[in-house]
C-alpha cells in the first residue's frame, strides 16, 4: 500500500549556501472508486482511510445516507495486468434496495486534489438533493446551535495542532469536525481538501452518526461549492474555512440554511450566510 509520506532528494539553497538533503513529501496516488463493480470516479488522494473516503464520496453523491446502505468496501485484487493489488482501486457494494446512479460515460467523474469534482455536465447536476435539511433543532425540540465568535476563533489552532503529517511535509489540507462546544471529534488530512472532508463524513457514516446535525466543519483552505455541498449532504449546520469561500458556496449556503464562515484567522472572520447561529454582540452595521 502506498505510504502517506515519501522521501525525495532536494537541493537546498539558503543564504547562498547550496547542499543536498532528503526531504519528506506527502504521497499522492490515484484512487479509483467502483460502485457495485462498475467504475464511478477517480480521485487523486493521500493513501489512507480509503474506505472512509469512498463512503464519504458516496454520501456527497446522494448514494449512501446510513450505515445500513453499505454492504461492503474492499480493495480490488488483480487491479493491474500482472494481477497484483495496487491498493488504489476500491469497490463499494451497496445493500439491496439502495438506488444507485446510472453509470454512463457522461456520469463518470474525475476528481483531482485541487478542484474536487470535475466533468459534471452542469451546475444543476452538482446540486444533489440532500437527504436531510440543514436542521440543528431536531425538528423544533432543541434550540439552534449558537456559537460564540471566540469559540470559532480558537478552532484553527486546534486543527493545526492535530495535523501530524503536515508537521512533516507542510503539504496537506485538513478537515476537522467539532461539537458545538468546540470539542474535537475527528480530523483527517489529505492532499485534497475535498478528500479530507469525505474521510470525515465516511467515518461518520460507518459509525452510524449521520446526520451530523450539531457540529462544525472546519477546513484548512478555501470553501468551495463542493465543500459546502458535502457539508449540506452530511447535515452539518456550520462550515468554517481559514480562507475565502466561492460565490457559489455562499449561494448554496444561503439557499440551504448552512452557516458559512470564511477568513477565520485569529479573532477576525467573515460570516457569509446563516448568521443566526453566531452570537453577535451587536447588530451588524451596513456599509
Amino acid at each position: 500500500m502506498g505510504r502517506v509520506t515519501e522521501r525525495r532528494r532536494v537541493i537546498r539553497i539558503r543564504d547562498g549556501a547550496v547542499n543536498t538533503r532528503p526531504d519528506t513529501l506527502v504521497a499522492e496516488e490515484p484512487l479509483e472508486i467502483r460502485l457495485n463493480g462498475k467504475p464511478l470516479a477517480i480521485t487523486m488522494r493521500t493513501p489512507g482511510d480509503d474506505f472512509a473516503l469512498a463512503a464519504g464520496f458516496l454520501v456527497s453523491e446522494g448514494v449512501l445516507g446510513a450505515a445500513g446502505d453499505l454492504r461492503n468496501i474492499v480493495y480490488c485484487a488483480g487491479a493491474t495486468a500482472d494481477g497484483s493489488n495496487t491498493y488504489n482501486v476500491v469497490d463499494v457494494t451497496t445493500a439491496p434496495g439502495v438506488a444507485v446512479p446510472d453509470i454512463t460515460l457522461e456520469r463518470n467523474v474525475y476528481t483531482t486534489s485541487s478542484c474536487g469534482l470535475c466533468g459534471k455536465a452542469s451546475l444543476d447536476a452538482v446540486r444533489t438533493t440532500a437527504r436531510w435539511p440543514v436542521d440543528d433543532t431536531a425538528g423544533g425540540t432543541r434550540a439552534p446551535v449558537r456559537l460564540e465568535p471566540a469559540l470559532l476563533a480558537g478552532l484553527p489552532d486546534r486543527l493545526r495542532a492535530a495535523q501530524q503529517v503536515f508537521d512533516r511535509t507542510g503539504g496537506l489540507h485538513a478537515a476537522a469536525l467539532f461539537t458545538e462546544d468546540g470539542e474535537l471529534v475527528d480530523v483527517r488530512e489529505d492532499v485534497g481538501r475535498h478528500n479530507a472532508v469525505d474521510k470525515l463524513v465516511g467515518r461518520a457514516l460507518q459509525e452510524g452518526s449521520l446526520p451530523l446535525a450539531r457540529t462544525v466543519l472546519l477546513v484548512s483552505g478555501r470553501a468551495s461549492f463542493e465543500l459546502a455541498q458535502k457539508a449540506v449532504m452530511a447535515g452539518i449546520p456550520v462550515l468554517a474555512a481559514v480562507s475565502a469561500p466561492s460565490s457559489l458556496a455562499v449561494d448554496l449556503a444561503a439557499e440551504t440554511g448552512l452557516t458559512l464562515v470564511g477568513f477565520l484567522r485569529g479573532s477576525t472572520m467573515n460570516v457569509y450566510a446563516g448568521e443566526h447561529r453566531i452570537a453577535l454582540r451587536a447588530p451588524a452595521s451596513r456599509v
